[in-house]
């Protein structure tokens, strides 16, 4: 019999998932050839991986998934791409919960690498879909804010079923995540926090949203004019934030595999330091964009 990740075998993980695996089987023939200019890590299935407290991986070895279990069923904070919902869901079953325990799904921000398979997790999950205000309406379009370098890559459209602003609480029976706004990567970008007690001692645990500029254009950008001054508040912002271990949407932005293996995810420090980083590079854009500007204006 065929074995999946993990070690279970497809009899175990029940008939509703193999169902959802059947159906989206299809999709990556399906897929747009601009989609395979994408890191092939991003679609490459891996094994669910247990990280801290209640918290597991359960997304692709390149784009995070992130399942929080909690005593009234999980939270799921991004789905990732379209042709990624059926290993997601497998993983979600392989860490013992079923798919209809997952009650929320929280939002890292509308780019189709983190929400293309909204849609599809929602139908599978029957959960509630939260995100920051600021990207409701490019969830609900399936058009991504602003503009980039790359175009309009396009996804799903799904139902914001709870918008939230900076500082608004989430729970799901004695959990609790905030919603901190980090725009810039876009406008709703929303960073997720919460508390864990971890061998007795309380961690503040971070979901950062992304503050790469990823192609995203800094100078007269139309649909996203204010989107220098949301970079440089959200940079000042994260820096600041308490963080004892740091949960990126692109978990090698962390070394998240690396350092679960290592035991060393309790990293007082590092969000400080990855800003810090993506702060220089953000400057280097920028000075190059307004140089390019600067010159076409000239000619």
């Amino acid at each position: 019999m065929t074995r999946m990740a993990g070690g279970h075998s497809p009899r175990s993980l029940g008939a509703a998932t193999r169902r959802w695996a059947a159906a989206f089987s299809a999709l990556l023939a399906a897929a747009p050839a601009a989609a395979q200019l994408d890191p092939p890590s991003w679609t490459r299935p891996i094994a669910p991986v247990p990280l801290i407290g209640p918290i597991t991986y359960v997304g692709t070895e390149g784009l995070a998934a992130y399942l929080i279990r909690t005593d009234a069923g999980a939270i799921l904070i991004d789905a990732t791409m379209e042709q990624n919902v059926p290993s997601i869901a497998r993983n979600i079953v392989a860490s013992g919960v079923p798919l209809r325990q997952v009650k929320l799904i929280l939002v890292s921000h509308a780019h189709f690498d983190h929400v293309a398979g909204l849609a599809a997790m929602k139908r599978a999950t029957g959960a509630k879909v939260v995100a920051g205000t600021r990207d409701a309406a490019a969830l609900e379009s399936g058009t991504p804010p602003g503009e980039t370098d790359y175009g309009i890559i396009r996804f799903p459209a799904v139902t914001v079923d709870r918008r939230v602003r900076d500082g608004d609480r989430v729970r799901l029976g004695k959990v609790v995540l905030r919603a901190v706004a980090t725009p810039g990567h876009t406008p709703g970008c929303t960073t997720w926090t919460m508390r864990i007690v971890d061998r007795g001692r309380a961690r503040d645990v971070v979901f950062p949203c992304s503050i790469s500029v990823a192609g995203n254009r800094l100078i007269g950008n139309r649909r996203y004019p204010t989107i220098v001054t949301d970079f440089r508040g959200s940079f000042a912002r994260l820096a600041a934030l308490p963080a004892d271990v740091v949960l990126p949407a692109h978990p090698e932005g962390a070394d998240v595999f690396a350092r679960q293996r290592a035991g060393t995810l309790v990293a007082p420090g590092l969000l400080r330091t990855m800003v810090l980083k993506s702060r220089d590079d953000f400057d280097r854009e920028l000075a190059k964009q307004a140089k390019a500007a600067q010159a076409g204006t000239a000619r």
